[in-house]
This record gives C-alpha cells, sequence and structure tokens, in this order.
C-alpha cells in the first residue's frame, strides 16, 4: 500500500513528451522577450535614429537608389546568372561524361573556383586577364566583365547543383527511353534534364540570392558613377555624410530584394516535396 500511495504521485508528475517540447519553446520564447526588452530598455534611441534614421538623407538619397544602385545590382546578378547557368550546366554535363579528360577538366574547374574568393576571382579577371592577353576587351566592356568575373565562380556552384539534379532523376525513366529507341542525347534532353530542373529550382533559387549579394564586389573594378551597384552607391553618400543612415538604406533594399526570393524557394521546396 506504501509503495503505491508514494508511486502515484510520481507517476502524476511526470510530462509528455509533447509537454516537455511545449515547455522548452516557452522558455526560449521567455529569453528571447527578455533579451529584447532588455535591449529595448538600454539603447538610447534618439542616438540611435540620429546614426541609422535620417530622413533628410534618406530623401537625398531617392530615387537614385532606386533607379541606379537597385537597377545596376539587378543587372549585374541577371548577366551573371545567365552566364553561370549555361556554363554550370555544361561542367554538370561533362562531369557525368564517361569520356574521362571531359570529366577531369570539369572537376579541376568546380574544385578550384569552388576553392578560391569570388573577389580572388573578380581581381584575375579584371586586372589579370588584360595583363596575360593585351590588347583583350571583354564583349560588352564593363558589363561583360562584371558577367564573368561573378559568373564563374557562381557556375561552379551550379554545376555541382545540376549534376546533383539530374542524378536524382530515376535511372529506370532513362531506362525506359532507351528501350524505345531515344538516343542517349535525345534521353538527356527531353527526359532527364526537364525534370532535373524541376529539383533544382529552390537550390538555384539561392544561387540567385548569393549572386545578388555578390554583386556588392563590383566596385573593386572602379565602375563610374552611373555603374554604381547598391554597396557603392550606399559608401558614396556615407562618404560625403558621414552618417551610417546609407548604409541601412542599401541593406534594406538588399531585402527587398531578397526577402521575396526566399520566400518562393520556401514555397517551390514545400510544393516539391508535397508532389514527390
Amino acid at each position: 500500500m506504501g509503495t503505491h500511495v508514494s508511486e502515484a504521485p510520481r507517476q502524476r508528475s511526470r510530462l509528455t513528451r509533447r509537454q516537455k517540447a511545449r515547455l522548452g519553446r516557452g522558455v526560449q520564447y521567455a529569453i528571447g522577450l527578455l533579451i529584447v526588452v532588455a535591449l529595448a530598455v538600454n539603447v538610447n534611441w534618439q542616438q540611435f535614429g540620429d546614426a541609422f534614421g535620417r530622413w533628410d538623407i534618406v530623401l537625398r538619397m531617392l530615387p537614385r537608389v532606386i533607379t541606379v544602385g537597385v537597377v545596376n545590382t539587378l543587372i549585374y546578378t541577371a548577366l551573371a546568372f545567365v552566364f553561370a547557368f549555361l556554363l554550370g550546366l555544361l561542367l554538370a554535363m561533362m562531369k557525368l561524361s564517361s569520356i574521362g579528360p571531359y570529366r577531369w577538366v570539369a572537376t579541376a574547374y568546380v574544385e578550384f573556383f569552388r576553392g578560391v574568393p569570388a573577389l580572388v576571382v573578380l581581381f584575375m579577371v579584371a586586372f589579370g586577364i588584360p595583363n596575360a592577353f593585351p590588347g583583350f576587351t571583354f564583349p560588352g566592356g564593363q558589363l561583360g566583365m562584371v558577367m564573368v568575373g561573378l559568373g564563374v565562380t557562381a557556375a561552379a556552384y551550379m554545376a555541382e547543383t545540376f549534376r546533383a539534379g539530374i542524378q536524382a532523376v530515376p535511372k529506370g525513366q532513362v531506362e525506359a527511353a532507351r528501350t524505345l529507341g531515344m538516343s542517349h542525347s535525345r534521353t538527356m534532353a527531353t527526359i532527364v534534364i526537364p525534370q532535373a530542373f524541376r529539383i533544382v529550382i529552390p537550390p538555384l533559387t539561392n544561387e540567385l540570392i548569393l549572386l545578388i549579394k555578390d554583386s556588392s564586389l563590383v566596385y573593386v573594378l572602379g565602375v563610374a558613377t552611373s555603374q554604381y551597384e547598391l554597396t557603392k552607391f550606399s559608401q558614396d553618400f556615407l562618404n560625403k555624410t558621414t552618417n551610417p543612415t546609407p548604409l541601412m538604406v542599401g541593406a534594406v533594399c538588399y531585402l527587398a530584394i531578397t526577402l521575396p526570393l526566399s520566400l518562393l524557394v520556401r514555397r517551390l521546396e514545400h510544393r516539391y516535396a508535397k508532389a514527390r
């Protein structure tokens, strides 16, 4: 009797796994709320507003921060993405080729450019190639240089993304197509690659977001005022005003571009998981 009476309270006091999870989340929310309250109480909001929220500076930046900074950022990103997309697909096909030299070249390219910082690649493209080949000019001038400088690094990552997407297509579909008499190239073009594209859309969108941020490195090429991207445009205003508000404006513009893309990635991943 005594044993049963002493064990009953213990059994009632035990929490289920779901209750423990709820308790853990509640503790985390409480800690996060305390941190936010502590910051809100201790921050000098007048000083913070003077440092990062000068509306007179914001109005001086408009509308050129959009017509110059945002537009050039999107142009640089679009050019580099198209270049990296085509080159990355070619490299992926080379890595999957049955011809050894193709695989070796593609593997060496991917490993090299994934290991070298994008800034170093930009310097190599902008200053190394013209010095190594005097008289050489990129098609499109500055835009061509930016397209290649940003694209060659992104192509290495996209190549691995494409390769993984192609290998994710069930082999049974390839075997069925070959049984029907379709050639290898036709099978890849009509069966494998279209399905691989659907698989790699979310990671490709992530690569696009990374390219948008990498476009901030274009300033090292010494672009003209009319070719400033967001970071260089904000830095120029920072030098003029000696106030960090332009950096905050640039950050908000980047978020206005990347947040919708991040939302798109999550929706595509959810749709793909649901389709599977």
